[in-house]
């Protein structure tokens, strides 16, 4: 084995995680196979140049942990309260439905009866980690499917703090132990709940209008507010022994109520673009970190059987969660995104497998440990595709799943625009500009980085986004590829070219540049009209927007006006000069 030191550990799998990935997304594969890929050829299994290590550990737990920690920030309660019904109703009698399939496998197969009970609780969760992973990079985790399914997740999550807690315990002497730790964990999570909700209303509103301007302050407040709820679900055991009170609370669920304080904010989806690339950076090493583990005598040991269980588990649990979509009226292709996204065994899985190999007594030994672990890898790997390619699939059966299509299925209200204006900016052109606009459109959406901007905003009655319009999550929330009408009060030709790119043909944009060449450039890529202000000036801008409403051949002839001016650079020609001028 070739001898590295903590960092390079690190070094190895970061570069050669790299490397794999993109020649993932060059092959036009899911980047999460090739992070698999790369810890088991790095790792014990393969190469043996990378083992785990306390780093290596404690990075792939920090990915787990922004991972919950951005789904928090994304979970605003308006936008999920109409949901919590059907996902309680949906995720208890999953759980209870694969967690006896899974127990009735574990039986039939060469397993004690004690060794299945702990089989059955394993595999009865889906992948956090890969269908938020894959919902994301999909830009799915807010569609209605993506909001069920990350509920039902969450609820999981909440059944594996239960059951690490209560395995944490060790071996209960009686019913009456197993009541009492799960009482401690129900309190633990809602006293931390309680605790998150209240700072979202009273600590962090004043603490975030104070310094969300200085970007990277902002940004370390976040992250410092997410170790704090981390320290504190890892360290309760500790907080709670001197009153003696034996306790356990995840650190990824410490996580998601960081996250979910923050989503009350109106800062929280600028803050979604912030965290993203670190949250890619760790769940990256999670997904390495996960083949790392492997030792290849223990992973084999039951092979066969866990190629068995993991096909019939994956069927097993698109039948139950389709019919359990489907009970709750869900329209047919909800039913299905929602039910084939969620067919994958979870990691955390893994977690409690470990957690029952080290009671005292263990109640399993690393070789059930291994047959865990290797249905949890081939039914990641194999899901991956069926999220990536969820759209494409439901297209092929559709025919086949007509029957089950409601006839009157649950539709929540839509709350994304569609042939609305959306603004960049609030300055004196976009201020005076949305006097117009509002006289020609219903929905006006003006997007802004500045929280005095914002407030004044909403006090003059238009939707205000809070946020940077460089990310796509801000642009996706402010529905700029659905927008009839856009206008850029920014000159920042990175931005004004996103938004040529991305809105519809048919869109008419508005844009800014500082100067004549940036103009000429984004004309060519089609924008209907830009600003010049220096130029041009607020009066004669608004000028132009009212004769784009009120005479389109008048508007046209001024364009054609300036560009001639631009190309003979004279800044000041007689008004018979330009093209048209008799007629203006």
């Amino acid at each position: 084995m070739v001898e590295v030191g903590l960092a390079s550990d690190v070094a190895v799998i970061l570069v050669a995680a790299a490397l794999v990935g993109v020649l993932a997304v060059r092959l036009n594969q899911p980047t999460i196979i090739g992070y698999i890929l790369t810890g088991v050829v790095i790792g014990p299994v393969g190469l043996a140049v990378v083992e785990p290590s306390i780093i290596t550990d404690t990075m792939a737990e920090l990915g787990l942990a922004f991972l919950l920690f951005l789904l928090g920030i994304k979970m605003r309660f308006e936008d999920i309260r109409h949901l919590i019904t059907p996902i309680v109703k949906i995720s208890i009698p999953q759980m209870a439905a694969i967690g006896l399939v899974g127990f009735g496998l574990a039986v039939v197969l060469p397993f004690s009866f004690e060794q299945a009970v702990i089989i059955g609780l394993a595999v009865m969760y889906s992948s956090t980690a890969v269908v938020i992973k894959m919902l994301n990079d999909k830009g799915e985790a807010t569609s209605l499917h993506g909001k069920i399914d990350v509920g039902v997740l969450l609820a999981q999550d909440i059944v594996v703090v239960i059951i690490l807690a209560v395995l944490a315990a060790g071996r209960p002497e009686s019913a009456a132990d197993v009541m009492a730790t799960l009482a401690i964990v129900m309190v633990l999570v809602t006293i931390t709940t309680v605790a998150a909700i209240a700072a979202s209303r009273y600590l962090l509103p004043p603490l975030f209008r104070r310094i969300v301007d200085d970007t990277r302050l902002f940004f370390l407040v976040a992250i410092s507010w997410l170790f704090l709820f981390v320290l504190v679900a890892d360290q309760i055991d500790i907080l709670l022994a001197p009153f003696g009170v034996d306790a356990y609370l995840s650190v990824e669920m410490g996580a998601f109520l960081a996250g979910l304080a923050i989503a009350q904010l109106p800062y929280s989806k600028d803050l979604q673009g912030r965290v993203n690339p670190l949250t890619d950076l760790f769940v990256m090493v999670f997904f390495v970190s996960v083949a790392l583990d492997f030792e290849a005598a223990d992973l084999l040991e039951y092979w066969q059987e866990a190629i068995i269980v993991a096909v019939v588990l994956m069927v097993a649990k698109f039948v139950v969660f389709f019919t359990l979509l489907n009970w709750q009226r869900f329209d047919l292709e909800t039913t299905f995104l929602g039910s084939i996204n969620m067919v994958q065994v979870s990691e955390f899985g893994i977690v409690v497998a470990v957690a029952a190999v080290e009671t005292d007594p263990a109640f399993i030994g690393p070789e059930e440990l291994g047959f865990v672990t290797l249905v949890a890898l081939i039914t990641m790997s194999v899901s991956v595709y069926f999220v990536q390619y969820n759209r494409q699939l439901f297209a092929r059966v559709e025919p086949y799943l007509s029957r089950w299509e409601q006839t009157d299925p649950v539709t929540p209200a839509d709350t994304d625009y569609r042939d609305h204006v959306v603004v960049i900016g609030y300055d004196e052109i976009a201020r005076r500009a949305l006097r117009i606009l509002e006289n020609q459109y219903d929905d006006i959406v003006v997007v802004d980085r500045n929280v005095a901007h914002v407030e004044a905003i909403e006090d003059a009655g238009y939707e205000a986004l809070f946020g940077d319009v460089k990310y796509a999550k801000i642009r996706k929330d402010a529905g700029v590829n659905y927008a009839d009408f856009v206008f850029s009060s920014s000159n920042q030709m990175g931005i004004n070219e996103i938004l040529l790119t991305e809105t519809k043909e048919e869109t008419t944009v508005f844009v800014e540049a500082a100067t004549a060449e940036q103009a000429e450039r984004l004309y060519d890529l089609g924008a209907d009209y830009v600003i010049m202000a220096p130029q041009l000036g607020v009066a004669q801008f608004i000028e132009y927007l009212e004769s784009y409403f009120q005479n389109r051949s008048v508007f046209n002839r001024k364009i054609a006006a300036d560009l001639e001016l631009m190309r003979t650079g004279r800044l000041f020609p007689d008004i018979t000069d330009r093209p048209g001028g008799d007629d203006d």
